[in-house]
């Protein structure tokens, strides 16, 4: 039996016994973690969701906290007296081994959900989260922030943003030079986080 999960903006085919790399996760090495956005579970009978499988979950034991491979971020804007900047860059990772498959139960299993690091849970395993959050949406009549106030951002991105998990605007606050050209290529945003400012203004918002 394997599963597709979906986390950090990212999607992972999995069997029991795998070991793999994901996005920062808030725990500690040796913890348990659940994730309950679960896109397929393949195997003798195929369930595919819609988006989402109703009660499935992966569970994994975290291995360690890691760093991946060096990257370099250069960015040139093309201007008559224009800038450019070299950076390098090692994304935080979280090194994990899958150890259950969860075709139900997955709200009473009383393992916790995985969250990544800095950001809001988006629902709990032991069932206290709202029904929206449980099945991978965002509850935005509670705790998010209007994203409208940014510059360029309208109902419908606001939106998008809310579907890739981003409510708040101490979360964009949060984001490095690696988080802001995952969401770039996730939302097909073609370099507006940065042409905007959206980081900035999150910062000063974020404080109000």
């Amino acid at each position: 039996m394997f599963a597709v999960l979906k986390t950090g903006g990212k999607q992972y085919r999995v069997h029991p016994g795998d070991v793999l790399r994901v996005e920062s996760l808030a725990a500690e090495a040796g913890e348990k973690v659940q994730f309950n956005e679960i896109l397929m579970l393949g195997g003798d009978s195929p369930v595919i969701g819609a988006p989402l499988v109703e009660g499935a979950a992966v569970q994994a034991e975290v291995i360690d906290q890691i760093k991946g491979e060096k990257l370099i971020h250069f960015v040139k804007r093309r201007r008559k007296h224009g800038s450019q900047r070299t950076k390098g860059h090692r994304q935080k990772l979280t090194l994990l081994r899958v150890t259950d498959i969860l075709s139900a139960g997955a709200a009473d299993s009383g393992v916790k959900a995985a969250v990544g690091a800095g950001s809001a849970p988006r629902g709990a395993a032991d069932g206290s989260a709202s029904s929206g959050a449980a099945k991978g949406t965002v509850d935005t009549a509670a705790g998010s922030d209007d994203l409208k106030k940014l510059t360029g951002v309208g109902p419908a991105l606001e939106k998008k943003l809310h579907g890739a998990g981003i409510t708040s605007f101490a979360q964009i606050a949060g984001w490095n030079d690696a988080d802001i050209a995952a969401i770039n290529e996730q939302l097909s945003l073609g370099g507006r986080i940065e042409r905007d400012g959206w980081v900035e203004q999150a910062r000063s918002l974020a404080k109000e």
